[in-house]
């Protein structure tokens, strides 16, 4: 416990006097329950302090893990204190600063302790879009990877150890997993998604659930916010509501409730938080509002029927429009109220029961509001009650502090980087092999898209493709790039085919010479031609290149199952319905395809 606060020893405990008073307050106190705790500092809280509860803005690090220049401010003047950490340095200097920014808060007058979350930093490829890389972490596959390995066992373990690691830092809040099912296969957000299994998706985020929180939320654990509900997979035309033309989701199959289920199965795990996604749903009797803003989702579905009481935080930046590092503005995803402004944008997502604003720092206007008689002062406190009850669980109130020496002993250990590793080659799906597979030792190979220097550990490498027994080529799932801004650019989208010009050569390879084609499959590509051509095709889900070369080689036998259907073509993509699972016409390769060598 690194502080500088007075402290008491009751018990044989040290109890720290968060307020300065000289006296035991019952907040302060851990061996009371947390609702008397809540209770009492709730009491003792001004507008201002609660306002301050209800925003989750992003945090930086300084260059060698001091504060950014402008934390002070937001903590200890506007009351600040939940973050969403993006960069970090590596375990030691990320656990070094949060320490700062705790004792920062401690100083506050009440000495209200910060929580920090985080998107998934795990993944052995990055994308801004959906995580951060995973630096002095354990490295994994993506959350579809998974969704290809199938095993409960394994999501927990995954869980645990990713806790393990968060908390070594100083992370608290995972906003992840996502429960969203991927129906529709054009979307950017797949490879965060556990794939198109209703039932597999449902079972998969309890398990991980389950490893991040324990069987019950308390001093160890992290806690979940799951998203996007009510289920963020059926997009129009796969396009993202991140973005004015991804705004509208649309269920013309009728399979709402179907989207409904892994939600069900979060909550029956225990999530301690739900995030509502961005889009507004279409041709429902819901309003056509983004969720969001959605009182008859969130207060009425979620809270009403599903009787859910954590909190609710909603999707980044629904109020304001956010800067982004090009020049560019990304507007505020506002679907269906854009004529509301922000005094007006705030109140609708208050009454539609959110608690908190993701993205956002207008601790300011919720005052202004409430003083202004257009929120009343007791659903704030709903808010802050939720909120602060999250932090006494996790235990933040008795000891914040994290060691910096163990948390750089503790995170990327071997135990945790091999157990990631194998992962990662489990989640590859031998799609087809024409006996090609298992490449021997020693083969000749030509290499395309994996590294040369890696693969030189399995065979002889050479520069032509005449030369070679096999060539290796790995590419990402084909997108159309979009530039018109930064974000845009990060988001995957558009068509599931490779360009003309890419597609003609890789044919004319593997007519060349035996070819083994391998694809990081974020998204459901269309491979049609690639396995006619080809003489073998494998699926990855974020893998190094010595993963993916230990299967090619057999040094690992392929065990993962397709997480989707692969469509036939663009044609079958584009036909079949958004929420409905499966339904493409004439799939190349079905849900949970997947071969083995000698079998």
């Amino acid at each position: 416990m690194a502080t500088d606060t007075v402290t008491f020893e009751i018990d044989g405990r040290v109890i720290r006097d968060l307020n300065g008073n000289g006296q035991l307050d019952p907040y302060e106190d851990p061996r009371l329950p947390v609702e008397e705790r809540v209770d009492d500092l709730l009491a003792r809280m001004t507008l201002e302090e609660k306002a301050g509860l209800m925003f989750h803005p992003p945090v930086f690090v300084g260059p060698e893990g001091e504060l950014a220049d402008d934390t002070p401010e937001v903590v200890t003047e506007r009351h600040l204190n939940h973050f969403n950490l993006y960069f970090t340095p590596d375990a030691r200097a990320t656990a070094e600063w949060h320490n700062r920014l705790q004792r920062l808060a401690e100083g506050t007058r009440l000495g209200i302790p910060v929580t920090i979350s985080s998107d998934p930093r795990h993944s052995f490829d990055e994308n801004p879009a959906t995580s951060w890389a995973s630096g002095s972490f354990s490295q994994w596959p993506e959350p579809i990877g998974l969704g290809a390995i199938g095993d409960e066992e394994l999501v927990r373990r995954f869980g645990e150890i990713a806790r393990q690691e968060y908390r070594a830092v100083g992370i608290h809040v995972a906003l992840h997993p996502m429960a969203d099912v991927a129906t529709e296969p054009r979307w950017a957000r797949i490879l965060g998604t556990f794939g198109e299994d209703f039932d597999l998706v449902g079972r998969l985020t309890a398990a991980y659930i389950k490893g991040f929180q324990g069987d019950e939320l308390g001093p160890t654990s992290v806690a979940c916010m799951t998203k996007h509900f009510p289920g963020g997979g059926p997009q129009a035309d796969g396009e993202d509501p991140h973005f004015p033309y991804g705004k509208d989701q649309v269920y013309p199959g009728g399979r709402f409730e179907e989207h409904l289920r892994p939600f069900e199965s979060a909550l029956a795990a225990g999530t301690a938080q739900i995030m509502p996604y961005y889009g507004r749903p279409i041709g429902t009797e819901l309003e056509p509002v983004g969720f969001g803003y959605n009182r008859e989702v969130v207060t009425d579905m979620l809270r009403g029927r599903f009787g859910f009481d954590g909190v609710v935080c909603t999707d980044w930046n629904l109020v304001s429009d956010r800067p982004m590092p090009d020049g560019s503005v990304w507007e505020a995803k506002a679907w269906g109220v854009e004529g509301l402004d922000a005094a007006e944008r705030v109140v609708k997502i208050v009454e539609a029961g959110c608690d908190q604003f993701g993205g956002e720092t207008l601790p300011e206007l919720v005052v202004e509001l409430v003083r202004a008689g257009r929120i009343s002062e007791s659903r704030i406190d709903e808010s802050a009650r939720r909120l602060l009850r999250d932090k006494f669980r996790l235990g933040l109130f008795d000891d914040p502090y994290v060691d910096p020496d163990a948390a750089a002993a503790l995170c990327g250990n071997a135990e945790f980087r091999a157990a990631g590793a194998e992962a990662q080659r489990r989640a590859i799906v031998l799609i087809a092999n024409d006996g090609l597979l298992p490449l021997k030792d020693g083969a000749r190979i030509y290499v395309d898209g994996l590294s040369a220097e890696a693969a030189a550990a399995y065979g002889e490498v050479v520069e032509s493709p005449a030369d070679a027994d096999a060539a290796i080529v790995f590419r990402n799932a084909p997108f159309e790039p979009r530039t018109a801004t930064f974000i845009e650019s990060v988001f995957h989208a558009g068509s599931l085919e490779f360009p003309a010009e890419e597609h003609e050569a890789l044919v004319e390879l593997a007519r060349t010479v035996p070819t083994v084609f391998v694809v990081h499959l974020e998204r459901p590509a269309i491979l049609t031609e690639l396995a006619e051509a080809g003489a073998a095709l494998l699926g990855s889900f974020g893998a190094s290149p010595d993963a993916i070369l230990d299967v090619v080689f057999g040094r690992f036998p392929p065990g993962g199952k397709l997480p989707f259907e692969l469509p036939s073509s663009m044609a079958a993509a584009e036909s079949q319905l958004s929420d409905v699972p499966c339904d493409s016409e004439s799939p190349l390769y079905p849900l949970g395809h997947g071969l083995t060598y000698g079998a």
